[in-house]
């Protein structure tokens, strides 16, 4: 099934009536992001340099000589208050998925630039000590931690538990990872200079909500007359809303190892978080993006969809609607690409193409288009 285009507007529920407005996030962002291309010139003094193109993408990349080092850091976000949420309706712990999702956050976004991950580190700030002595919460993060670890082939390096009571809410906890990792060979590196029309776009399926969205999904409660435990699909499955929400995200580095092995290399990649497909958009080249085939939309956004009441453009502006990582490869390879995804759990769609023309991305089944002025990252 597709999502209809026509969703009434009359009672809808944006991100920004959820508490989320890029329109004030972005421009501190870029602005920060000047500030600190002002400082790469300090890399010279330790006989390194900067690869400048890397700047406003979503890994920070350095030249050290043989290869490229590559750095993220990156914060869950508010899906802890789901998985706290539901642990008091019905006793259930979801603290390992929580794990996986932190960690998905930083390894997603390092793989872009075509880095292997090597290292995490782990930053989890809870608004007391008291937080740390629910025995199973906490040996549920450490073992989800260490099984996503496993998953990415990364060490774990260490990390900080601070206790900030006054700052961080009693009861919660904020979680964030950082990641650092290779590009080597140095051929590996993608930053979009080889992105050109004529190469295909292949979408690599996501889990769910993945780890953005939430501020939007949690106003969403107080609409729904059974709040978390509503069911997403009822008389077709149990599984609640709640739950749904609580998929953990999808870990992509095994599917871009596993091409790489194969002798291919994107072109460009995105990580498919906040502002939805409009990530897709991300490179600051001016080219035309055209989806001629949109993935099936997991059951929960669909059910977000159709509750918040949004027509399809401003649920693609928000959420991942069914793809989590797009991956800009050569049109020839574009098919052997998705079926390396699929071959390790992931499926792909070879959604579209790239095109000369303005820069835009046009959804067509959907007859939603998206233009330049849609991302200001950088």
């Amino acid at each position: 099934m597709k999502p209809t285009a026509g969703v009434s507007q009359g009672n809808a529920l944006s991100y920004k009536q959820s508490g989320v407005n890029y329109d004030l996030i972005d421009p501190l962002k870029v602005a920060a992001q000047r500030a600190a291309a002002e400082t790469g010139a300090h890399l010279a003094t330790r006989g390194f340099e900067e690869v400048a193109a890397s700047r406003g993408e979503s890994a920070y990349v350095v030249d050290v000589g043989p290869f490229y080092i590559a750095s993220i850091v990156e914060c869950l976000g508010s899906k802890a208050l789901v998985a706290d949420e539901m642990r008091r309706l019905t006793g259930k712990c979801f603290y390992a998925g929580i794990a996986q999702d932190t960690i998905a956050m930083a390894i997603n976004d390092l793989i872009t630039v075509g880095a292997t991950p090597l290292v995490v580190q782990a930053y989890w700030a809870a608004g007391g000590s008291d937080w740390f002595a629910d025995a199973e919460r906490s040996q549920a993060l450490v073992e989800g931690w260490k099984r996503a670890c496993d998953t990415c082939g990364v060490a774990w390096g260490g990390g900080e538990t601070p206790a900030l009571a006054g700052i961080v809410e009693s009861g919660r906890i904020d979680l964030a990872a950082s990641c650092t990792g290779l590009v080597n060979p140095k051929e590996r590196l993608s930053l979009g200079d080889k992105l050109a029309p004529g190469d295909a776009i292949v979408l690599l399926a996501s889990s769910g909500i993945h780890a953005n969205g939430l501020s939007l999904a949690r106003k969403l409660v107080e609409r729904l007359p059974q709040g978390y435990l509503t069911p997403v699909q009822p008389g077709v499955s149990s599984l609640t809303y709640g739950e749904a929400l609580l998929a953990p995200t999808v870990l992509y580095s095994p599917v871009t190892e596993a091409l790489f092995k194969a002798g291919i290399i994107p072109h460009y990649c995105a990580n498919i978080t906040g502002h939805g497909w409009r990530k897709l958009l991300r490179h600051p080249a001016a080219h035309t993006y055209r989806i001629h085939s949109v993935p099936e939309v997991p059951p929960v956004l669909k059910f977000i969809q159709q509750h918040a009441q949004q027509n399809a453009r401003e649920a693609y502006s928000t959420l991942n609607m069914g793809a989590g990582f797009a991956l800009f490869v050569a049109a020839e390879v574009a098919e052997r690409t998705a079926e390396i995804a699929r071959a390790h759990g992931v499926p792909a769609l070879v959604a579209g193409r790239i095109e000369a023309g303005p820069k835009k991305l046009i959804i067509e089944p959907l007859g939603v288009e998206f233009g330049d002025d849609s991302l200001q990252l950088r």
